[in-house]
């Protein structure tokens, strides 16, 4: 049995799917982001998931996908983890979340573009993935992720910059005590993680001038930065995977018209798409 998950710092998918492609079962742990959380923290959220130790021995390849695995020391740490946990695996593979996102969204050549707690994009030729621009993370860049968007509404909220009635609702909502937020971003563990976690504040409540505004100016930066710096933009489709991707959808296709670029698939889970992707062209059921 082959057991695929696709991880980033807030949530991690499991699927176990046997011989014939049939799904045995489906699990969610806590986020598995190596770039971000310490081994102790990722053995404790992989242990901690029943479903997970009730077949670890049965399970025979590992096939994990996730934020934070770009580079060899992360990824050497998550297999290593794998490797001890599922005793009986004759194989572990780690790969970035980027791979898992162009197997979710084409089979064409075409751009592949993550929207969701970071952000992150890669240009596929139908064989390779290509990156202009490597991602350094949600200090530096993930514009129009989860993260970016939590920092433009706190941003908003103390510079008085969000408008009143939604600031009140903003309040009641979440602790927005500033040695709060200092301790949560500054002195704690997974910073990216709790600032996405207020992005939820934008997609829930009723569309208005506001959060337009806010979102356009993401993904205008995303564009921009992420998939214009791509040659091949206007040439092949742009595919979105995430989220933040999945309810913003009429505000990408309006950002990208003007560039004349062509919007592909838009996935809101990767997980399912990557499942349809094994049984075509790995385990060939």
């Amino acid at each position: 049995m082959i057991l695929l998950a696709d991880g980033g710092s807030t949530k991690c998918d499991w699927i176990l799917l046997n011989a014939q492609g049939e799904q045995v079962f489906k699990t969610r742990t806590k986020g598995l982001n190596p770039a971000v959380f310490p081994e102790l923290v990722l053995e404790q959220r992989i242990e901690e998931n029943i479903d997970l130790r009730e077949v670890k021995d049965k399970v025979e390849r590992v096939h994990f996908f996730g934020a934070g695995c770009g580079t060899e020391t992360p990824r050497k740490l998550l297999e290593d983890i794998f490797t001890n946990f599922f005793t009986n695996s004759n194989e572990v593979i780690v790969k970035e979340d980027i791979v898992a996102a162009v197997y979710a969204a084409t089979t064409e050549p075409g751009i592949v573009c993550i929207l969701g707690t970071g952000s992150n994009s890669c240009f596929y030729d139908g064989k390779e993935i290509q990156q202009v621009v490597h991602s350094l993370g949600y200090i530096l860049m993930d514009e129009a992720s989860g993260n970016y968007f939590g920092k433009r509404l706190i941003r908003d909220y103390y510079y008085k910059r969000m408008p009143p009635e939604l600031a009140t609702i903003f309040e009641q909502k979440y602790n927005l005590d500033s040695d709060e937020i200092k301790k949560n971003l500054y002195r704690k563990e997974n910073p990216n993680t709790y600032l996405a976690n207020f992005a939820e504040f934008i997609f829930t409540n009723e569309r208005n001038g506001y959060f337009y505004k806010l979102v356009h100016e993401g993904i205008t930066d995303f564009m921009h930065s992420r998939v214009l710096s791509y040659k091949q933009a206007q040439n092949v489709p742009v595919h979105f995977i995430g989220s933040i991707a999945f309810f913003s959808e009429d505000i990408i296709r309006a950002v990208a018209q003007p560039y004349g670029i062509e919007i592909g698939n838009i996935v809101r889970r990767p997980i399912d798409g990557l499942i349809e992707y094994y049984r075509n062209n790995v385990l060939n059921v």
